[in-house]
């Protein structure tokens, strides 16, 4: 309270205060049911959680001709299963484009707390794109207010602070990628928004009239995300328990003002994305806004997919390379791809059920849906020109391939890849036993010539079966680099200086 009275309150931004409440960890003899069934500002009151759950089970099989026909997004999307919760059924009708009905506008929030979106925005986008190939609009809404303070749903711990030069740096990166991505429709297609821009000038006075009245703490409270966070030794700050109001002005704004009708997201989510129907239906007395969510990205053990062993798959290639993602799904397990084929490709179902029984055949080439996967998602994030700059790496740098090797190409890849740097005086006629333990490759002499007698020894891709071998001026590439191979994986590009 006292953080309040002493700034002239009406006149500042909302967003000028954080980090001046913390709410303590919940007290064990209150419960969270007893708050919620006593609030009138019932997120959920009338209007059932729609799930796949409680739907039939029995989904029509959809045709490619059927659904370009009917246009129904959210038929495609249960089909392919990407979507766990809907706030109404109406949503369906009206997503049909049938009679004349009008095309909606639908969007997804990103946060800029990188200066790069990774694989788990990467359903967002998709789910934005299966609408915007539907005939509706897609909208990406970046949160340089709400960015400002940061969503607590599934943080154990409250985010950082981001300065005011991090936060327009992971702006303009994450806009980046959504132009590039979403911009295959054309540049009309979509739009980005930014809720910094309306944001900025709502006082903390505004705020509470405006907008907290119509809130129910108990509510509120009743949020999964909250309620883990209350229960934590850490317990949680003002600032973050107010975000859900943040984002569910952010849909009011939107409806009202943009026409926007529906708001897509994760499924932890979804007391974000009610809270913003919500406050629709009481403010502006209408039924017309929806929510959608899609469900985490996991592996078939229940692990989250999206991290490699180096951390986060980015989407921007100045983060993580196009060979290196398409390499991360090249990689996917058996038991995952055809799950991963239907929600992250825009295949049709008959084709992924194809490949399906393509790899219970006799004669099934290994990783070939694998290959497929990584081809699509490779070409849908980084465009065609990083996906050919994906295989030929790929072709050119497996071991005992007959593609030509470049400077460009082991360029390419050398930051995806343990490197060196040697004087060339220092390589010229030095033996491949001295070089592979010089350069780091392997940690012995011993191991090289156990890796030598096992025939998994390479230079710039030829296999080498001889200690004797010494390098020649023939054998650095364009006179500037080297590729030394141990096995398929273990390899060291070495600059020549």
């Amino acid at each position: 309270m006292t953080a309040i009275v002493t700034v002239p309150v009406a006149t500042r931004s909302l967003l000028s205060y954080r980090h001046c409440f913390s709410l303590l960890p919940l007290c064990p003899t209150y419960g969270i049911s007893t708050f919620a069934s006593n609030s009138s500002f019932s997120l959920l009151k009338g209007r059932p959680v729609q799930t796949l759950a409680s739907r039939s089970p029995e989904l029509t099989a959809i045709t490619p001709k059927d659904w370009q026909l009917s246009r129904n997004v959210v038929d495609i999307l249960e089909q392919r299963g990407l979507i766990e919760s809907i706030t109404s059924e109406n949503l369906r009708s009206a997503c049909s484009l049938k009679d004349d009905h009008p095309p909606l506008k639908v969007y997804c929030g990103f946060d800029p707390t990188a200066e790069s979106l990774h694989l788990g925005n990467l359903i967002g986008i998709i789910v934005l794109s299966w609408f915007q190939r539907c005939g509706h609009k897609p909208v990406a809404v970046l949160g340089g207010a709400t960015g400002r303070v940061g969503d607590p749903s599934g943080k154990s711990t409250e985010r950082p602070d981001l300065d005011d030069v991090t936060l327009e740096k992971n702006i303009r990166g994450i806009k980046s990628i959504l132009n590039m991505i979403l911009s295959k429709f054309g540049d009309d297609k979509f739009v980005i928004l930014n809720n910094f821009d309306w944001w900025k000038d709502v006082s903390f006075l505004d705020f509470l009239k405006n907008v907290g009245r119509y809130a129910r703490v108990g509510v509120m409270m009743s949020k999964e995300s909250v309620k883990k966070r209350l229960e934590s030794e850490q317990g949680m700050s003002f600032t973050e328990f107010s975000y859900q109001l943040l984002q569910g002005y952010d849909f009011l704004h939107l409806y009202k003002n943009e026409g926007i009708s529906v708001q897509i997201g994760g499924s932890d989510q979804w007391g974000n994305i009610t809270a913003g129907t919500e406050l629709i239906r009481k403010i502006m007395a209408v039924e017309g806004a929806y929510g959608l969510t899609f469900p985490l990205l996991l592996k078939s053990d229940g692990s989250k997919f999206g991290k490699s062993e180096e951390g986060a798959i980015w989407l921007s290639p100045a983060l993580l390379s196009p060979y290196k993602f398409y390499q991360y799904f090249f990689t996917v397990p058996d038991s995952d791809v055809v799950r991963f084929l239907r929600i992250l490709t825009f295949l049709e179902i008959e084709e992924i059920e194809e490949i399906e029984s393509e790899m219970r055949r006799p004669g099934y080439v290994p990783n070939s849906a694998q290959r497929r996967l990584a081809e699509e998602l490779t070409r849908f994030v980084h465009g065609e020109e990083g996906l050919k700059e994906a295989i030929k790496a790929t072709e050119a740098l497996r071991p005992g391939a007959e593609t030509k090797l470049d400077w460009k190409t082991i360029e390419g890849i050398a930051e995806d890849v343990p490197s060196c740097s040697l004087a060339y005086n220092e390589i010229l006629n030095l033996s491949i036993v001295d070089l592979s333990v010089l350069s780091g490759l392997l940690e012995s002499k011993s191991a090289v010539r156990r890796m030598m007698k096992q025939g998994g020894l390479y230079l710039n891709n030829s296999r080498v079966d001889s200690e004797s071998k010494r390098i020649e001026a023939d054998d650095i590439v364009d006179g500037k680099v080297l590729l030394l191979s141990a096995g398929k994986k273990n390899k060291m590009v070495v600059r020549v200086s």
